[in-house]
């Protein structure tokens, strides 16, 4: 089963027809029906790993300031609480708690599965960003998720390469500024030869600028650690920026070309 790390921006873009979301429908039309999705979303980002392990996860809206037509959107999908288990053990021993009430399905998610997956047939679960987790702690857990790929379960990671709110030009819908088209070209050229060495962009001079907070951007590591497991080097799916300080590059392992 492939992964893929998806570049969710703008909450937005849940309702448009753009570039971004014809390469998110490419892929619910390239997995067809997998048993299930584990979701890595940079808006569940905490000081502890646990995945959501109810039966009817809600749909969140960690947002403001956006049309009533957005906060509308309900995704409803299941949940999968076998699925949950699975997790904390592949993980072992690394510890996931279980979460069965506090969170459920936030906008970096379904943003992206309502375009993926419109249907919302397919169960999902989320997994947090543990915020007291070094880069490498994040791809050795990536690494032992990857068994749940042999299981039918898609991983898809939502965060942005490139993400600082603060400096958002509006004026540059389809652009960004020269610091995040440098970092998006590091890291694409990372995590198409050698993923797993995707923390040294940690040393790279325009990270202060491209990442503030880290926390979208580790759900990239997810991608890297699944891919350094399995061998592979990741696909871009689409790439660019977007509002000068946004990059909406997304990248994809396992998945089957245009002729399969």
């Amino acid at each position: 089963m492939p992964a893929v790390f998806l570049g969710h921006g703008n909450p937005m873009n849940a309702l448009e027809h753009n570039r971004w979301t014809e390469a998110w429908r490419a892929v619910g039309a390239a997995v067809a029906h997998p048993r299930a999705v584990l979701a890595v979303s940079a808006h569940w980002y905490v000081g502890f790993t646990a995945v959501t392990s109810m039966s009817e996860p809600r749909t969140i809206h960690d947002f403001f300031g956006f049309p009533d037509e957005l906060f509308a959107v309900e995704y409803p999908a299941p949940g999968d609480p076998d699925l949950a288990a699975e997790v904390a053990e592949v993980a072992a021993p690394i510890w996931v708690g279980q979460d069965a009430d506090s969170w459920g399905i936030d906008h970096g998610t379904w943003s992206l599965l309502v375009h993926v997956f419109p249907e919302a047939d397919v169960p999902v679960v989320q997994l947090s960003v543990d915020a007291t987790k070094s880069f490498d702690d994040h791809l050795e857990l990536a690494e032992r998720l990857d068994a749940l790929r042999d299981r039918g379960v898609l991983i898809v990671c939502s965060g942005n390469v490139v993400h600082n709110l603060g400096r958002i030009a509006w004026s540059r819908s389809d652009a960004g500024f020269d610091w995040a088209h440098r970092f998006d070209e590091a890291a694409r050229d990372v995590m198409t030869s050698s993923p797993g060495a995707a923390a040294r962009l940690l040393d790279h001079p325009d990270y202060p600028m491209a990442v503030p907070t880290p926390d979208h951007l580790i759900p990239l590591l997810y991608l890297a650690g699944l891919a350094r497991a399995s061998g592979e080097t990741a696909d871009v799916l689409v790439e660019g920026c977007t509002l000068g300080s946004l990059s909406m590059t997304s990248y994809g392992i396992g998945l089957p070309g245009p002729d399969a």
